[in-house]
């Protein structure tokens, strides 16, 4: 398998899994913990697009130390920072100074470690088998993200929350060792002609994504929580199997799109994340269907990842500079998700139930579709006439 060659991309994607660990776990429990202190929804949510509008602001700060130090060693140092948030994350037990605190290291964490790994990733990639790369990469780290929630979730009832969460700061860090093994990428000390051009791409495609992983993802978490009755156990097992629901269906598509196949793609990711948006609105507060609506989601990320990934990696690595793409990009994000954590959160404080609040990420769809099909007409992934 030709795209398993690229050793550069294979130590990036071992550090990305290591990561999943700390995704999967304790950022899937990041919302469940805060509910289980005692802040309502609404209050999570609006801590959640804090966190957010802190990361646009710092990330114009990130640009002038990545140009200083290199691409690599800002994403180490984005790796153990984001670490340090975990045993802030601990200390929380209501809206107060230990809030604030985990607010404000989440913010700076976020902005330095994710402009740097997308802006890496595009750089050390290959056009030609990149949705093979973000599959594999999906692929593995789903694996890798079971036992995330699995061993959380456990640490949480037996150890405290000091113990879950500070195991999960030491895994996060120790992520930052395959990282050792990659080359630097360096970036331009001035944006390269052409290059501003080339930033509304990057942030209008990553806005709309985060308008859609605001309600997908963060809420969804939050509605799974509750209708487990809010079980530690419970939201971990769920999690571990739509994991491996994920890792199962992770890497196909990837394949797929690499072969020509870009919009047909983009009808199946986006068709299907759009049924299982409308199933989850419809299962909140059932257990059984809850767990179904779990699993779909992950099938439903394992086909939309790479679809959006591969378009927007691809004009990152053709645009003047990558860095300065991705930092437009995570901006673009950051508006869209806090604004839709801002929007679920004014949609349940006004009385409305959780299932209207879960159906906002459809509009958002309707304008990724649009978006990617655009974009691989364009790019020539065209459907072959026979298949």
């Amino acid at each position: 398998m030709a795209f398993f060659r690229n050793d550069r991309v294979n130590w990036l994607n071992l550090h990305y899994a290591i990561s999943a660990l700390v995704r999967t776990g304790g950022d899937a429990f990041f919302c469940a913990f805060l509910l289980q202190r005692g802040l309502p929804i609404p209050t999570v949510l609006t801590a959640l697009a804090a966190i957010l509008a802190g990361r646009f602001l710092v990330r114009p700060a990130v640009l002038p130390l990545a140009i200083r130090f290199g691409l690599r060693p800002m994403l180490i140092a984005g790796s153990v920072l984001v670490g340090a948030q975990y045993p802030l994350l601990a200390l929380v037990t209501d809206v107060g100074p230990w809030l604030y605190a985990l607010v404000a290291v989440s913010a700076v964490a976020d902005a330095v470690y994710w402009t740097c790994y997308h802006a890496y990733f595009a750089s050390l990639g290959d056009e030609a088998h990149r949705g093979h790369q973000i599959g594999a990469r999906e692929a593995i780290s789903a694996l890798t993200g079971i036992v995330g929630p699995l061993a959380t979730g456990w640490c949480l009832n037996v150890f405290g929350p000091m113990v879950a969460f500070g195991v999960t700061g030491a895994v996060q860090a120790v992520s930052a060792l395959p990282l050792l093994r990659t080359p630097d990428a360096a970036v331009a000390p001035e944006a390269p002609p052409g290059s501003r051009r080339t930033l509304l791409t990057g942030a209008w495609f990553f806005a709309v994504d985060g308008w859609i992983g605001a309600g997908s993802y963060i809420l969804w978490q939050i509605a799974l929580f509750v209708s487990l009755g809010r079980s530690y156990t419970a939201f971990g097992g769920v999690l571990a199997l739509a994991a491996l629901v994920g890792a199962i269906s992770g890497m196909a598509l990837g394949r797929w799109i690499d072969r020509g196949h870009g919009r047909r793609a983009v009808g199946l990711a986006l068709g299907w994340t759009a049924t299982v948006l409308a199933f989850r609105a419809f299962a909140f507060g059932q257990p059984v269907l809850a767990v179904i609506g779990s699993a779909a989601g992950a099938v439903g990320a394992a086909l939309y990842i790479p679809t959006l990934m591969t378009a927007v990696y691809n004009q990152a690595k053709l645009s003047p500079c990558p860095f300065r793409f991705h930092m437009a990009a995570e901006g673009g994000y950051d508006v869209g998700c806090a604004a839709g954590c801002l929007t679920a959160a004014a949609i349940l404080r006004l009385g409305a139930p959780m299932s209207v609040a879960l159906l906002a990420p459809l509009a958002g769809l309707v304008v990724m579709t649009v978006m990617l099909s655009r974009y691989y007409r364009r790019a020539g992934l065209l459907e072959p006439a026979r298949t």
